[in-house]
């Protein structure tokens, strides 16, 4: 098959560049038949690309006809609006097939037009438009897509095992489909809900996402970038777990999520990260894999942007990652990956010279980064993990004594990156005490110290400054603060203090009786309580309270599903932060073989 793209390629190339249009005569005549001039190219062809006269003929023909059937479709879009598709199937019927549309329906009806046609399970499939996933509820047109399309068609089924009846299958299908759907949307949820989070939250009770860098340590990104970061990483690394697993029918649409999401980041952030050219790297190797590169027409253009990408984070020759890590050895799987695609795009575009250069460079680095069995086993032997080992070996070009060294120089870096965090930690909580024993609510502290740097001054000033702040009460009393009953003896030291009973008692009110709150506020704000504090005259209405007991009902179901969703998307987040450089580089292997025997040996 890819030998075969290689030379249609190649004969498209020849027919470019002398000019030659076969829809045209004298190559088609009238009636739409290649002409008797057809036998000459054969010839010609045939001699300079070393094929045989049959090959060439059918693939010339092959050409010929899609030329005439695009060109017939572009005048009958014209004529009628009726838009032609080139619908991909899924792997196990790959083959192209056309579909004719107009572009005013849903895409549920599209989706429901391919199952029909196709025999496939409309719920079990998914379809891929530039580089996007159908939305089922909105027309072709509004959503962009245009007459000659790619349409790629992802099926979801997982079980190939043709003894089982019908039926169990479309049952698993449909189960599939919806545990799919059910698994996206949590992973949706969960990624908003650490998106959100901040760094003022207790890591032990409440787990949120941290950016940090090549180091392991945390950096400051501003809140809204921070936020798109951590959704483009979160979905970036749920679709790595997929791919791991091969699973690349289900792993590209969150990929592709990640994609949307980078590009919400700054470009000088992106400049900063590989993330970005990794989730590149990674969206064509899907692709890929699945057989369908022909749909993603900027393939190039995906791995020129990684290439750049990964020169501005590493430095030209690699000095900046050097003076960080000390090596490039555990990167250079990136840039294996990244030649070996490249040269099978030349490949696949009848470049033979490029694609054999970058296949070359590809096989090299594989030679050079394969990892010796026996060496990962001594490691091992250390207490070292085999991911630690293999990254280490890489590292260190295959030196154990240097590998071992390196491991525990790193073990040591992130245990003190640790430490520090620690200490941190138990300042941040001492500081935190320190305002809850002033009478300010847990969370008010930590939003707070949080908004400023941790400075204990300025966060008892930032308190008062925002006391929205201070209805933050860890206090789980369902008493109403209008019906809370405030002591007389209490109303009479505030007015002591000066202040009026009027403002007393609705402070004391609002603050559940105390006084040393109630005092602070009023003494910040000249002796009235801002209007953000102020009790309204009529009060909660029956209804109201009737309402927030129904509503505080279902927090804790609404809390559970919360953290279930968390929780799912911790388990996919690899421990060690090197993981995306773990290659085993099986496939890689196999696929470099694959290639190099298409261009070393000669075409028959």
């Amino acid at each position: 098959m890819a030998q075969k793209k290689y030379l249609i390629s190649k004969l498209t190339s020849c027919l470019r560049e002398d000019k030659i249009q076969l829809w045209k005569p004298p190559y088609t005549n009238e009636s739409k038949e290649a002409g008797k001039e057809m036998k000459e190219l054969v010839q010609k062809y045939s001699s300079k690309l070393s094929i045989t006269e049959n090959d060439t003929e059918n693939m010339l023909e092959e050409i010929r006809c899609k030329a005439i059937e695009r060109g017939t479709g572009n005048e009958h879009f014209r004529v009628t609006g009726i838009a032609r598709l080139d619908i991909y199937l899924p792997r196990r019927k790959s083959r192209k097939v056309p579909l004719e549309t107009n572009l005013f329906i849903t895409g549920k009806e599209l989706r429901s037009q391919i199952a029909q046609e196709h025999a496939l399970q409309e719920n079990a499939i998914k379809i891929i438009i530039n580089k996007k996933q159908l939305d089922l509820g909105r027309t072709l047109e509004d959503q962009g897509i245009t007459h000659n399309a790619k349409v790629m068609v992802l099926q979801l089924e997982q079980s190939d095992e043709e003894t089982k009846r019908k039926v169990q299958e479309e049952e698993l299908q449909h189960k599939k489909e919806k545990e799919i759907n059910e698994k996206m949307q949590r992973t949706k949820k969960g990624l908003e809900i650490l998106a959100e989070r901040e760094e003022y939250l207790d890591p032990d009770s409440v787990p949120y996402l941290d950016i940090a860098n090549q180091t392991g340590r945390s950096i400051e990104i501003p809140h809204q970038a921070k936020k798109a970061l951590v959704l483009a990483m979160g979905y970036h690394e749920k679709g790595r777990a997929l791919m791991k697993k091969k699973e690349y029918e289900i792993a590209l649409p969150y990929l592709l999520d990640a994609d949307k999401h980078f590009c919400e980041c700054s470009t000088e952030l992106l400049n900063t990260v590989d993330n970005y050219a990794v989730l590149q790297l990674d969206i064509v190797w899907c692709y890929f894999r699945l057989e369908q590169l022909d749909c993603l027409d900027d393939a190039e253009k995906k791995l020129s942007t990684a290439h750049r990408c990964f020169q501005r984070c590493y430095g030209e020759n690699h000095e900046r990652l050097i003076d960080i890590k000390g090596s490039y050895g555990r990167e250079k799987v990136l840039f294996l990956r990244l030649y070996l695609l490249q040269g099978i795009g030349h490949y696949h575009s009848g470049r033979e010279k490029e694609a054999a250069e970058y296949i070359q460079k590809a096989s090299c680095l594989y030679e050079e980064l394969s990892v010796d069995p026996d060496k990962v086993d001594c490691l091992s032997l250390l207490g070292f993990s085999e991911q630690e080992a293999r990254l280490a070996l890489r590292a260190c070009h295959g030196n154990v004594e240097h590998a071992a060294n390196l491991i525990t120089n790193r073990r040591e870096e992130k245990a003190q990156i640790r430490r520090e965090e620690r200490a941190k930690r138990r300042k941040r909580l001492e500081d935190i005490n320190t305002l809850k024993s002033m009478g300010y609510s847990e969370r008010a502290a930590q939003i707070a110290l949080h908004n400023t740097q941790g400075n204990l001054d300025q966060a008892f000033k930032f308190i008062l400054d925002n006391p929205e702040l201070l209805l933050e009460d860890d206090d789980d009393d369902p008493v109403a603060m209008d019906q809370f009953q405030v002591s007389q003896e209490s109303i009479d030291q505030l007015m002591y203090m000066g202040f009026s009973r009027e403002s007393a008692e609705q402070a004391l009110k609002v603050f559940k009786g105390n006084i040393h709150l109630a005092s602070q506020t009023l003494a910040h704000y000249g002796g009235l309580l801002p209007a953000s504090l102020q009790l309204s005259p009529a009060g909660s209405s029956p209804s109201e309270e009737s309402t927030s007991s129904k509503d505080s009902s279902t927090e804790s179901a609404d809390e559970d599903m919360e953290n279930d969703a968390v929780n799912e998307i911790l388990e996919d987040i690899p421990e060690h932060e090197e993981d995306y450089l773990d290659l085993t580089l099986e496939e890689e292997k196999q696929i470099i073989h694959e290639y190099l025997s298409y261009i070393q040996v000669p075409q028959q």
